[in-house]
């Protein structure tokens, strides 16, 4: 199978995802095909800059401006005229942020102002919630009006948008339904809330993109290896981790103030590896302890190794 580059799939490829998505809807199509494409490089550091930034304080606007800057900046991620998606962790459309089951809005909202601030031509925000409906969801978690407030957009998922993509390096899923628009992007952030997962024991950024794939109970199914042959394609251009309140149990959902756990920090990464290994160190973990961390490093798409790389900590 050729490689065509994600603009030219976008471009000369709707017809195909409209069918896609019929496929999503359970209407089968016989006819439809995996297309491969390339990938987002990492941005590496340069000079003087962070592998991983870590910024505590008690302003979340402030600490995740502190994070970027410790990487060198935005603008080492997102250049003018580029398309900009953020996919936070909007998980139901019954809890507010302060229950910590959904991304700190005005975590959000300042990646929104920071994207436009660099030139960016739009910045989308989307998810797809595990409870509730996505406008629900985008308006109680508070994402919505924080997001918009900042000049991006909030994005509702459509099915029709999701396309089955080969997974080149995967081992044990060799293609899936992705949404497309997720790979065709010129910059993706991924921005989850570090939190408590009954099943994956922790959710952090790999597994928050969970939430961009077709089917995605299924990827429950050998759930570690699944997760990291995903990350091997979609790749984000950014990781933040939204540590300012975590859940520590009951996770995903949550629902009790009492499990949550004011950590006022900020973690950001080009690798989603070692953001999720730093994230996991707030619950007493490592990264080795995460079976999907550990299957993605094992598959070389990050290090958990934090002592080889410059770990920058910033107080705000």
């Amino acid at each position: 199978m050729n490689t065509i580059s994600r603009r030219d799939f976008l471009k000369l490829s709707s017809a195909a995802g409209a069918v896609a998505g019929l496929g999503l809807l359970g209407v089968s199509c016989n006819s439809s095909k995996s297309v491969t494409t390339s990938q987002r490089q990492p941005v590496a550091p340069t000079g003087d800059q962070a592998y991983l930034a870590v910024a505590h304080g008690e302003d979340p606007t402030a600490i995740v401006k502190a994070a970027l800057a410790a990487l060198g900046g935005i603008e080492r991620f997102v250049r003018q005229g580029q398309d900009v998606i953020i996919k936070p962790n909007i998980c139901v459309d019954y809890h507010t942020a302060e229950f910590a089951a959904t991304t700190n809005p005005q975590v959000v909202a300042a990646l929104v102002t920071l994207c436009l601030g660099a030139g960016a031509t739009r910045v989308r925000v989307m998810d797809m919630p595990f409870g509730g409906t996505p406008s629900a969801a985008y308006a109680i978690s508070g994402i919505e009006e924080a997001v918009k407030a900042a000049g991006g957009e909030m994005e509702i998922m459509s099915p029709v948008k999701f396309a089955k993509f080969d997974i080149p390096a995967g081992k044990d899923i060799k293609s899936w339904d992705i949404y497309r628009d997720i790979l065709e992007t010129d910059v993706l952030i991924d921005v989850p809330i570090a939190k408590h997962h009954s099943l994956a024991r922790l959710s952090m950024g790999s597994k928050n993109l969970l939430g961009v794939v077709g089917n995605p109970n299924q990827i429950h199914q050998n759930l570690a290896q699944r997760i990291a042959d995903l990350i091997s394609v979609i790749q984000p251009t950014l990781t933040v981790v939204d540590a300012y309140r975590i859940l520590m149990d009951h996770g995903p959902t949550g629902g009790s103030l009492n499990d949550v756990q004011q950590a006022n920090t900020i973690i950001a990464s080009h690798d989603i590896v070692a953001a999720d290994s730093y994230g996991a160190t707030l619950f007493g973990l490592t990264g080795a302890e995460i079976p999907y961390i550990k299957k993605s490093a094992e598959m070389g798409l990050g290090t958990m190794d934090l002592n080889s790389v410059k770990v920058e900590e910033v107080n705000v």
